[in-house]
């Protein structure tokens, strides 16, 4: 276990880089004192309805409130997929001046397909596009950028 210790790091800092799903212990060369490292559980490794619900949910209707758009609704559900069909879960969100959106997951993971929707005041969905198809890590910021990107190419907000 000494060649182990050895790999480490020849300096009395921890490790910034060191990753593992469990505490390790790491022995210093300068003392014996040990220091347990901790993996810090990104927001992304939260089960699907804590990470909605409890991180881009808040995040989104904070985002929207500072460009000046008021929400009449958002929430998670699952439901059945906008213009297509099918079984999913669905980010749906409307705004008080009527317009709509439905982001739209095909499993309970950030990471599965994704498809948007967007609807005008007393309209009906009828396209359905591909969102964050190319994307190989999803993170909170990537989600909630492309999202507002999004609702801003259609000139959603007041600002365009």
């Amino acid at each position: 276990m000494e060649n182990n210790n050895e790999n480490v790091q020849k300096s009395t800092e921890t490790p910034i880089n060191q990753t593992t799903s469990t505490p390790e212990t790491i022995e210093s060369n300068n003392n014996s004192s040990k220091k347990i490292i901790k993996k810090v559980e990104k927001l992304e490794d939260k089960p699907f309805q804590e990470f909605i619900n409890e991180y881009f949910i808040p995040e989104l209707q904070n985002s929207l409130k500072l460009k000046g758009v008021s929400l009449k609704s958002l929430e998670l559900k699952q439901g059945i997929r906008p213009v297509v069909g099918g079984e999913c879960w669905v980010l749906f969100g409307e705004l008080t001046v009527g317009r709509r959106f439905w982001v739209t997951f095909s499993s309970d993971n950030i990471k599965s397909q994704k498809n948007i929707t967007l609807a005008e005041t007393c309209t009906e969905p009828s396209l359905l596009e591909s969102f964050l198809i190319d994307e190989k890590k999803i993170t909170l910021k990537l989600l909630l950028s492309r999202l507002l990107q999004r609702l801003n190419g259609q000139k959603w907000f007041s600002n365009n």
